[in-house]
């Protein structure tokens, strides 16, 4: 019989390699024949149908607010819609497993952007520490000072997706969580709307294209959308209820690995020295901007209400369903790339 932690380490591995592949499937869909818009909208198409499917069977209806609606817009363009585009179009360019790395920035741009406008929760010297390694494993991954630098038009696709989760984590954090709805419920609501936002575009392109979609092209769209996006929504979600923010945090610094492993052993990608040592700074410096002094820890109806909503998204590099990431268990913390 499995003992606790065996099962929460097989949790944790299950969750990281369905979250972490989606970079892979990403780069299948691309090479198949699909184009950036048509993969945005599938995949958040496939993904709110898990969720509202689960949603369902919990019995827990959509919000039918307005105001709420309104706000689901803007979350699901910053943290689904223009992401899930950004890294679909940087992909084209830019190796599976080097989005995977770059998708790992995410929560520097949140204590960023928290500096910038004055929300952050602390500026401890550690943590602006951290912000300055991270930034700067960013840079030895790029290296523009060599002529074989990775510095591009997809690197800054790639970057950009990063940085809009993080502006959308810090809306999802003041209008949106913590206000009482339930997080499967958000999650739902949110995909739905990135669904809307992606489709016009995606219709308008496949109606205009000559377009001839393999097998296997459905096959990684669907994957990406059923298990990379949906499931792994929930299955966030439930960690962070079940075990705390702890655990999630932990599937979060696998996704680059994940995705680096998976980019190498299927697409047959090459990742040099100074990409592993740039990823391994980086990831040094997103464990250092989640520093904080020991003081009382959160109860768990606290924990539950900010689990995950929606991200995709996912990241510190842990990021995933929406909260509000920062500490606890916030929007920075959890995101899908």
């Amino acid at each position: 019989m499995t003992d606790g932690r065996s099962g929460s380490l097989v949790r944790i591995a299950v969750l990281a390699l369905l979250w972490g592949s989606a970079f892979l499937w990403i780069k299948l869909a691309l090479d198949s024949g699909l184009t950036p818009f048509q993969i945005a909208f599938a995949r958040s198409a496939l993904g709110s149908a898990v969720l509202l499917a689960l949603a369902r069977a919990a019995g827990r209806p959509l919000p039918r607010d307005r105001r709420t609606w309104g706000r689901l817009a803007v979350a699901a363009l910053f943290c689904n819609a223009l992401p899930f585009l950004l890294f679909a179009v940087g992909e084209r360019t830019v190796d599976s497993g080097l989005a995977g790395v770059l998708h790992a920035t995410t929560p520097l741009w949140s204590v960023l952007l928290g500096a910038a406008l004055g929300t952050a929760r602390g500026t401890h010297p550690v943590r602006l520490g951290g912000l300055a390694l991270g930034f700067a494993g960013t840079l030895l991954i790029f290296a523009p000072w060599e002529s074989a630098g990775l510095l591009s038009g997809g690197t800054l696709a790639l970057l950009a997706a990063a940085a809009s989760y993080a502006v959308g984590f810090a809306y999802m954090g003041s209008r949106l969580t913590g206000r009482g709805t339930d997080p499967l419920t958000l999650s739902a609501a949110q995909l739905l709307a990135a669904t809307a936002l992606s489709a016009p575009a995606a219709l308008a392109g496949s109606a205009t294209a000559h377009f001839a979609v393999d097998a296997r092209a459905v096959l990684a769209v669907t994957v990406l959308g059923i298990c990379s996006t949906g499931l792994t929504f929930y299955l966030s979600y439930r960690l962070v209820a079940d075990e705390g923010a702890t655990s999630a945090a932990t599937v979060g610094y696998l996704l680059p690995v994940v995705s680096v492993a998976l980019g190498a052993a299927v697409l047959h990608e090459e990742v040099g020295p100074r990409v592993v040592a740039g990823a391994a700074v980086v990831l040094a410096g997103v464990a250092a901007t989640r520093w904080r002094e020991r003081g009382p820890q959160p109860s768990r109806t606290e924990t539950e209400l900010k689990a995950p909503a929606v991200a995709l998204s996912s990241s510190d590099p842990s990021r995933g369903l929406t909260s509000s990431k920062p500490e606890p268990v916030s929007a920075v913390d959890l995101s899908l790339p």
